[in-house]
């Protein structure tokens, strides 16, 4: 397994300074970074190639996240926003080409977050798949892997268990279109974790970690032992990457709803601190070490 985390965890608004969080994440300990994939599309070559070469020379991997807007919805029912959604897919993944970055990541079957004013999921699932059916398409021929995240019920009314990601899967049919099991999600959705696991066994191709409340793994309940046993018994060997969200304030904790301070006050140091010491614990606790 490789273990990353999202840039957000630094920041209070989306974007960052992504050489910036590469070279906090190395310091971590992390083997990748995972960066707003939305972002790509608006950086200039020159930028990329710079962040190409500081992930290289770090030896980190890159991963790119995406909420996708609600003008780039590939699930609408307007013809020209899905049109505007596949093509948004595609042109982030020609730029995630030019990072050597390979795995596209989120909730991209749908905006998010989403805002539950259509509820018609039969209808917003066919064009969904129909949808990632053409993003999946280019995926395969740029090598890069979809990884869809199944969401809980709040977030959106699509994909909200593994179940359901496995037979939007099945249903898109597409070799690079995969899973993303989230265990903040899970918590709220599944019966139990290590099972939705060893369910999506081969499927699974990317994994976010987080405590319920999204603090950072081993601060709060979640049986990460038995979590990482399940990652074992299915040959797991991709990445892993936390998604903490811990300071209110900004756009981050307007969006993922962060209404009080969950670090204990923790300066910037603090918090570069917490993170180090919780890889150090999920390591051990998904290695079998």
């Amino acid at each position: 397994m490789k273990f990353g985390t999202l840039y957000a965890y630094w920041v209070s608004n989306w974007g960052a300074d992504y050489c910036e969080m590469a070279r906090k994440a190395k310091k971590a300990g992390f083997d990748v970074i995972e960066i707003g994939g939305g972002d790509l599309v608006n950086m200039s070559d020159a930028q990329l190639a710079e962040l190409r070469t500081t992930a290289k020379e770090l030896g980190l991997e890159i991963s790119a996240n995406l909420g996708p807007p609600r003008d780039k919805d590939v699930s609408s029912a307007d013809p020209a926003i899905r049109r505007a959604g596949v093509q948004f897919l595609i042109d982030i993944m020609h730029q995630m080409v030019k990072i050597d970055c390979n795995t596209l990541i989120g909730a991209l079957y749908n905006c998010w977050p989403y805002d539950f004013k259509d509820l018609d999921k039969d209808a917003l699932w066919d064009r969904a798949v129909k949808g990632m059916q053409e993003v999946g398409d280019e995926a395969d021929r740029l090598g890069i892997t979809i990884c869809l995240e199944i969401l809980n019920r709040f977030e959106t009314i699509l994909l909200t268990d593994c179940e359901e990601g496995i037979r939007f899967c099945k249903d898109v049919g597409r070799d690079s279109v995969k899973l993303l099991l989230d265990t903040f999600h899970m918590n709220i959705e599944e019966d139990d974790l290590p099972a939705a696991i060893r369910k999506a066994g081969d499927l699974l191709a990317h994994v976010h970690v987080g405590e319920g409340n999204r603090k950072l793994p081993g601060m709060g309940h979640l049986p990460w032992a038995e979590i990482g046993k399940a990652l074992r018994d299915i040959g797991y060997d991709r990445m892993v990457v936390m998604e903490p969200f811990m300071k209110p304030g900004g756009t981050v904790g307007k969006d993922i709803k962060v209404w009080r301070d969950l670090s204990g006050g923790a300066d910037e140091a603090g918090m570069d601190k917490m993170i180090a010491d919780s890889l150090v614990f999920l390591k051990k606790q998904f290695l079998g070490a």
